[in-house]
């Protein structure tokens, strides 16, 4: 798990930029560490989640926008939507906690014995669900709309379910920045541009992966994880000097400055295996995943 070094920044601006909502400074402080803790186990979600499916989760990034879990799950709708919907999930299950809580503060009379007590809890309650209802709006990168992505895939396909989210997406960003801008709130308006730069990450994502699913298909070669047939052409990328090749054709060895890569990505499944481990000609090979 890391913090963003611009964590703290925000952090210190925001805390001498609250209004007095308690007696205390140290409250703030309080309430700004809690909401990082909800924020932290929300994206726990998602890398715990990811893990059960046979996924890798190893970074986390908490930053003044939210925070990210680095998931890469097994390229399968059903294994995405889980590691995706896990972060939310996290949110419902604190709601009822938090309801309780605050419910049974005010029936014991902590508003009147302890009201930053009080008022800590009742702020966390309604941070909390106004983060899951953010989240789960149908916008692409947010996690309602990688969920609208997933149940999307199950009828078009990998690179059409993408594409058809980012659409949306774009249409939804486009609501938020006008909101952002008629609240005159600079916060929420960085937070829309941010969310406009990943939708458009994801739509050049979509239409490479649509080019690369009408490319035909090497025979005599599988994935050992999906047993799809690779496809054909220069489209793995050398990391070391940006040369673009056939991995297949020259076992993955770069033509260009010679590196030799331990591991072939497959392209359908996103698992990386040595490329002795893909099947021999001859072998019976899978169609491709479709996109």
């Amino acid at each position: 798990m890391f913090l963003h070094w611009s964590w703290f920044a925000v952090a210190a601006f925001e805390l001498n930029d609250r209004t007095a909502r308690y007696s205390g400074f140290i409250w703030n402080v309080a309430e700004y560490l809690a909401i990082f803790v909800i924020v932290l186990m929300h994206e726990y979600g998602h890398a715990l989640a990811c893990r059960q499916v046979g996924g890798t989760a190893n970074r986390i990034v908490l930053w003044p926008l939210g925070g990210v879990a680095y998931v890469n799950p097994p390229q399968r709708p059903g294994a995405t939507l889980w590691s995706i919907a896990a972060g939310p999930l996290v949110n419902v299950a604190l709601v009822p906690i938090f309801f309780a809580v605050v419910r049974m503060g005010r029936l014991a009379g902590m508003p009147e014995m302890m009201p930053n007590s009080f008022a800590l809890l009742r702020s966390l309650y309604v941070i909390n669900f106004g983060l899951l209802l953010f989240n789960l709006l149908p916008i692409y990168p947010l996690d309602g709309g990688q969920i609208l992505r997933s149940l999307l895939w199950y009828v078009l396909g990998r690179a059409r379910s993408l594409m058809a989210a980012t659409v949306l997406g774009f249409a939804g960003v486009v609501g938020l920045i006008a909101l952002a801008v008629w609240l005159e709130e600079i916060w929420f308006a960085v937070i829309s541009v941010f969310i406009l730069l990943n939708c458009w990450q994801g739509l050049r994502r979509a239409m490479a992966l649509s080019r690369i699913a009408k490319l035909p298909r090497r025979e005599g070669y599988a994935c050992p994880s999906c047993r799809a047939a690779p496809p054909t052409g220069p489209i793995w990328v050398c990391a070391k000097c940006t040369n673009a090749f056939d991995t297949f054709e020259s076992q993955a060895v770069c033509p260009l400055c010679r590196t030799q890569f331990p591991a072939t990505a497959c392209f359908d499944c996103g698992m990386a295996h040595p490329i002795g481990q893909w099947a021999a000609p001859g072998a019976a090979v899978a169609p491709a995943l479709r996109a």
